[in-house]
């Protein structure tokens, strides 16, 4: 039998990431894997200890696209939306990642430098304490809720069509509102959205709307 290939831990990265975008997150395994790379489950083994670790490597190479460097000079609202814009970019590219971005977060140095960056700003803008540890995660939140959302979520494409069809008698508001979101993109409910966020921030600061 030959000696199995040498690889590196972004090839294997690479492989399993293609694996869940072609398959869904169930379809992950150890064995998946080394399908997808062309050696023997057991020659996978020599490289990484288990699944946990696999799925910390796809998170930090998804992650890894996101631009941790501060944004350009400009009001913090404007810094913290190009921050929160780079993740929404790096995560939705993958988005049935995002269960593995939740469980692996505080493992990944990319999530760190993204949330280091963003602290910086927040810190600038005069956000201390509590109120800073509640926008982080609020932001955090955000971001990867409307991900899952926009992507995963039943209220998304065919979904909205069918909560709109809901008995009024019944359901008067939300089939109100499933027929409005139709109307409404991606893009502009994400950043309308955020603006909810940014403007809890800023009520915090004590300087409403920024």
């Amino acid at each position: 039998m030959p000696r199995p290939r040498s690889l590196t831990p972004q090839q294997i990265a690479a492989a399993a990431l293609a694996v869940i975008d072609r398959a869904g997150l169930p379809a992950l395994t150890m064995r998946t894997v080394a399908k997808e790379l062309g050696v023997s489950t057991m020659a996978l083994y020599r490289y990484i200890d288990d699944r946990e670790e696999l799925e910390c490597l796809v998170v930090e190479l998804v992650l890894g696209a996101v631009d941790t460097g501060p944004p350009p000079d400009g009001a913090w609202r404007e810094r913290v939306a190009v921050m929160v814009e780079r993740l929404r970019s790096a995560v939705g590219a993958h988005p049935a990642v995002v269960p593995l971005t939740l469980t692996h977060r505080h493992r990944s140095m990319s999530v760190l430098r993204w949330s280091e960056t963003v602290l910086d700003v927040l810190a600038e803008a005069g956000l201390e304490g509590v109120a800073r540890v509640v926008a982080l995660r609020g932001l955090l939140s955000y971001v990867i809720g409307a991900v899952q959302l926009e992507h995963l979520g039943p209220l998304s494409g065919a979904g909205t069509v069918a909560l709109s069809e809901l008995p009024e008698p019944v359901f008067p508001r939300m089939a109100e509102t499933a027929r409005t979101a139709l109307s409404v993109g991606a893009d502009e409910e994400f950043r309308r959205g955020l603006g909810l966020v940014l403007d809890g921030i800023a009520a915090s600061l004590g300087r409403p709307g920024g």
